[in-house]
């Protein structure tokens, strides 16, 4: 989509990116969640418009690297849904892909993908995996060395804002665009986390990034309230501590460091907690701002760690912190052979597995955290409620 996006020029990636208190809850039939989804929310929403990092990257990564794409573009990457690679981390569908389902509208196209503006008359998907939400000067100025995208949220928003003129013709209807639509912005911040993690950066330092990357979020949900958006939804992160990649990436000889329930490491999830917090507080002074616009905290964390706790009453296998597809060790998890490498292996029934490559939900697993956004418990209101 040359007049939209050609005016970027990024570094090329060499190498596939990957994104770097809990409770039971009322648990969901499983016959039901596994179920084909049914256009529960039709005509609630004109169009979709996306935000983020690979948790919705619906193939703006895999279109920019194009013949580097490598693992990225080949199968096992799609095998459950599309038999075939579209560039989701996963081997299906992401959750957006399920609210889209639900909401009767097509699947949202990843926006480096378009060639004109009708491709993205229902929506447009600007996430791309390995995004951050703070630019990266900010990590430059911290002294971090960037090998990442340079496709923050801000760049992301920017891309929004070259966009939509070509949507629309007056400022009214541009207002109704706005007004009519579902925004996702998030899940973002996550690899603001991990890229400083894996740099050597102590937790008390990266702590300190978070009020940064809240105040970015909160900025950019603030400029489109500004331009007429009316509903949103507002990720936080994952548990980090059960996620596959950190658990290896952090294991320990101290049993004390494990939560003897679920296995998760407690004080990455005691950080990843800490940025929902921080996160939520934020959302709740713009409700107090905006009274009469609809923002919707996604709870990925709880919607999680209900999994982890009775992983077989959600269909899934008594040890769920493995990965599908990976290339061995403890969690299936090796940093030398990520998924889609040789000698890497890809178990027989990803519907089992939460965990797609060791960081990625599966196709199953997305399912059950888009239900859990689209009817509760997981947001507030549900998605559905908003119509």
């Amino acid at each position: 989509m040359a007049s939209f996006h050609d005016s970027l020029h990024l570094p090329l990636f060499t190498a596939l990116l990957v994104l770097l208190g809990t409770h039971l809850v009322t648990l969901y039939d499983t016959s039901i969640l596994r179920s084909t989804f049914a256009a529960t929310t039709a005509s609630c929403f004109a169009s979709i418009f996306s935000f983020g990092d690979s948790l919705a990257d619906t193939g703006n990564l895999l279109h920019y690297l194009g013949d580097d794409a490598g693992a990225l573009a080949q199968l096992p990457y799609g095998e459950t849904y599309f038999h075939h690679a579209t560039g989701r981390l996963s081997d299906g569908r992401l959750i957006i892909d399920f609210i889209a389902q639900a909401s009767g509208l097509p699947l949202v196209p990843p926006y480096l993908a378009g060639t004109s503006a009708q491709d993205f008359r229902y929506g447009a998907n600007f996430a791309v995996a390995g995004a951050t939400a703070l630019d990266n000067d900010f990590f430059r100025a911290k002294g971090l060395n960037v090998t990442w995208t340079e496709y923050s949220l801000g760049v992301q928003f920017n891309w929004f804002k070259q966009l939509l003129p070509s949507l629309c013709s007056t400022d009214s209807d541009c207002k109704g665009i706005m007004s009519n639509s579902l925004f996702l912005v998030g899940e973002i911040g996550w690899n603001d986390h991990s890229h400083s993690f894996e740099q050597g950066r102590t937790t008390d330092e990266i702590r300190t990034f978070i009020p940064n990357i809240v105040e970015v979020i909160s900025s950019v949900i603030d400029d489109l309230i500004k331009l007429g958006a009316k509903t949103f939804v507002v990720p936080g992160i994952f548990p980090s501590g059960c996620v596959s990649t950190y658990l290896t990436a952090f294991q320990s000889e101290d049993a004390e460091d494990y939560d003897p329930d679920t296995g998760c490491i407690r004080w990455v999830n005691e950080f990843s907690a800490y940025h929902n917090h921080l996160l939520q507080n934020e959302l709740d002074r713009l409700r107090r701002l905006h009274p009469h616009v609809t923002i919707i905290y996604a709870d990925y964390y709880e919607a999680l760690m209900s999994i982890f706790h009775s992983p077989q009453k959600f269909g899934f296998k008594k040890a769920p912190l493995d990965a599908c597809c990976g290339g061995g060790g403890p969690y299936n998890v090796n940093f030398s052979l990520l998924c889609g490498a040789p000698m890497t292996t890809v178990c027989s029934d990803p519907s089992m597995f939460v965990f797609w490559d060791g960081t990625h939900l599966t196709d199953a697993a997305s399912e059950i955290v888009a239900r859990g956004l689209l009817e509760g418990p997981y947001a507030d209101p549900p998605i559905i409620q908003t119509c």
